[in-house]
């Protein structure tokens, strides 16, 4: 690690509202063609507000797939919401970037953009500070810990050295995501969380793969370590537990 990291051990719960075709959707393994519908995206994320999310992870998915945008609605949810808004898909250039932060959003994650045009991502994470976050989609593999992207169908580099880029720029915030985990409720990969905690002094969220208020309370014990927070979706709209229960569990 770079330096000291200020050890605050808060735990934050993100429960995700993914949009595709205007619907709340789950994926699994953020493949497209494996949507599961959950109705309006505006009554979902204001379920997660009256059950106490302090946060709503707001996802793009036709603007992540390159397929359409759902901007005017997404920015809709944002201002009918009273909590703080993760903004997330096809955030790639310039354009997109301000109208994303222009819907009153605390945050925006970069994805592929971070990987394809690093020059433009450096210069970003420099500039807007907290508001913007990167996600950092992994695939092990044989080749090591490889990064997803483009709607995870191209491979975006080895995450290590990704890591080692963004923090020199200054990135204030990861979002990481074990692809093969992500929408199969098969339980966090602790260990990648743990080692990316490990290189980097900045924030990490974790996202994929909870489907337990357990692995919410695995998860929270390596706040310590600079695990800042986990993304929850599809065991939250599977009935596997509450927001409540999982709230309650985590604090």
């Amino acid at each position: 690690m770079a330096g000291g990291r200020v050890c605050d051990v808060s735990f934050t719960l993100l429960p995700a509202v993914d949009v595709a075709d205007g619907q709340a959707v789950r994926l699994v393994q953020g493949a497209a063609g494996t949507e599961t519908s959950y109705g309006d995206p505006l009554e979902a994320a204001l379920a997660w507000q009256r059950a106490g999310a302090e946060w709503v992870h707001l996802v793009d998915l036709d603007a992540a797939f390159g397929r359409g945008s759902n901007r005017e609605l997404l920015a809709d949810v944002v201002a009918k919401l009273d909590v703080r808004v993760e903004l997330s898909g096809g955030i790639r250039d310039d354009a997109s970037l301000e109208a994303a932060l222009a819907t009153g959003c605390e945050r925006v994650n970069l994805g592929t953009a971070a990987l394809e045009n690093p020059e433009w991502a450096d210069r970003v994470v420099a500039e807007y500070g907290d508001r913007v976050a990167v996600g950092l989609d992994v695939r092990i593999t044989e080749q090591g810990h490889r990064l997803a992207a483009r709607g995870w169908t191209t491979d975006g580099g080895d995450l290590w050295e990704v890591l080692a880029r963004l923090d020199a720029a200054g990135c204030r915030r990861y979002v990481v995501t074990d692809v093969s985990k992500d929408g199969t409720l098969q339980g966090p990969n602790v260990a990648l969380l743990r080692e990316v905690c490990s290189r980097t002094d900045a924030p990490v969220i974790a996202s994929g793969g909870v489907s337990s208020v357990d692995d919410l309370v695995e998860l929270s014990r390596l706040a310590g370590d600079g695990l800042e927070g986990s993304i929850v979706g599809k065991a939250l709209y599977a009935g596997n537990f509450t927001l409540e229960e999982a709230l309650a569990a985590v604090r």
